[in-house]
């Protein structure tokens, strides 16, 4: 019995590999696929762009090679920006002419918070 119970974890592993060297081969498939894809999209609009005088034959050729980079490398420049902000940028919004209002939202706001923390203490 010990030899059917090691035939049968052998059986489920192999089927186990051979699913996940099917799902690479699909994912690979699927992958070069859609690559090409964007390619002949992005061809199609730069000699579009092309015929109509926006760009010339050399930009054209930079603007597909430059789309396609992008594409394969989507990760290496995401992680890069990452890096490059350590910490989140605040943002202040500045509005001319209605520090009053913005005086009063503020106070009303407050009191707001103040009122919730009363109703939750009551609790």
């Amino acid at each position: 019995m010990t030899d059917d119970k090691k035939l049968g974890l052998s059986d489920i592993v192999q089927k186990a590999v051979y699913f996940g060297v099917g799902v690479a081969n699909f994912a690979t498939q699927r992958a070069g696929s859609v690559f090409q894809e964007l390619r002949q999209q992005s061809q199609k609009l730069a000699d579009e762009m092309v015929k109509r005088g926006e760009m010339n034959v050399d930009e054209a050729r930079r603007f597909v090679e430059e789309i396609l980079n992008n594409a394969q490398n989507p990760v290496a420049q995401s992680s890069q920006s990452n890096n490059s902000t350590e910490s989140p940028r605040q943002i202040e919004i500045v509005i001319e002419g209605e520090d009053e209002e913005v005086d009063e939202l503020k106070k009303r706001v407050q009191a707001l918070q103040k009122e919730l923390r009363d109703l939750n203490n009551q609790q």
